[in-house]
C-alpha cells in the first residue's frame, strides 16, 4: 500500500486526530509527511467528509505544540549534544557560532519561513531552542508560521480538491527540480559568503564558543 493510501486510510478512520498527530510528530523531527496529511484531510473536507476549519485548526494546533516541544528539547539538551557530536556532521565551532549569530539577527524569520521548507519545518524549532531564541519571540513566529502554513495548504487542498491531488505528481516533480536547482545555487552562495559571515559572527561574539544565554 502506498504512502498516500495509508494516509487516506488513517485520515478516513481518525480524522482530525490523525492530522494532529502526524503534523505534531513531523514538527518534532520525525520523518513523516505532515504536509501531505494536511492536504489529504483538506481534500476530504472538500468532499464534505471533514470540516475544513477543523482540519486547519488541528494542523495549526499540532504545529504550535510540536514546535514548542521541539524548542524545549533544543533549549534543554541541544547545545551540549551539538558541541560534542556536531563535528561528525560538519558543525565545527565557527559554524556553531555562525548559527548563534544568524538566530540572534534573523531567528523569527527562520522560524516563520521554515514552516514552508520540509527540512526546516522538522528542525527549526529545535535549532531555535539550541540558540536560545527568546521564548516570546519564538512563540509569536511559531504560531504565525503554523497558522499561515496550515491555511495555505489547507485551503489549497480544499478548493482544488481532486485537481490538487491529480496534479500533485507533475507539480511535485517540477518543485523538486526547482528545489535541486535552488539548493545548488544556495549552497554555492553560502559557500562563497560563509567565510565573511563567520568573520562577522566572530566580530560580534569574540572569544571561545559558549552556550547561548537568554
Amino acid at each position: 500500500m502506498s504512502l498516500v493510501s495509508h494516509l487516506h486510510s488513517l485520515i478516513h478512520n481518525y480524522g482530525y486526530f490523525a492530522v494532529f498527530v502526524t503534523v505534531c510528530l513531523e514538527c518534532l523531527g520525525v520523518p513523516i509527511p505532515g504536509e501531505t496529511a494536511l492536504v489529504t484531510a483538506a481534500i476530504f473536507a472538500g468532499e464534505r467528509e471533514l470540516d475544513i476549519f477543523g482540519v486547519i485548526g488541528a494542523a495549526t494546533l499540532a504545529a504550535i505544540v510540536g514546535g514548542s516541544i521541539g524548542y524545549w528539547i533544543g533549549r534543554q539538551f541541544g547545545f551540549p549534544l551539538v558541541v560534542r557530536y556536531g563535528r561528525y556532521i560538519h558543525l565545527d565551532e565557527p559554524r556553531l557560532k555562525l548559527g548563534q549569530y544568524l538566530f540572534k539577527r534573523h531567528g523569527g524569520k527562520i522560524v516563520f519561513f521554515g514552516r514552508f521548507i520540509a527540512l526546516l519545518r522538522a528542525f527549526a524549532a529545535v535549532l531555535a531552542g539550541i540558540n536560545r531564541l527568546p521564548w516570546p519571540r519564538f512563540s509569536l513566529f511559531n504560531a504565525l508560521g503554523a497558522l499561515v502554513w496550515a491555511s495555505v495548504f489547507g485551503f489549497g487542498g480544499f478548493f482544488l480538491g481532486k485537481a490538487f491531488e491529480l496534479y500533485a505528481r507533475p507539480v511535485g516533480v517540477a518543485v523538486l527540480v526547482c528545489a535541486v536547482v535552488g539548493g545548488v545555487a544556495a549552497s554555492r552562495f553560502i559557500a562563497h559568503h560563509e567565510r565573511r559571515l563567520i568573520d562577522e559572527a566572530e566580530a560580534a561574539m569574540p572569544g571561545p564558543l559558549v552556550a547561548p544565554r537568554d
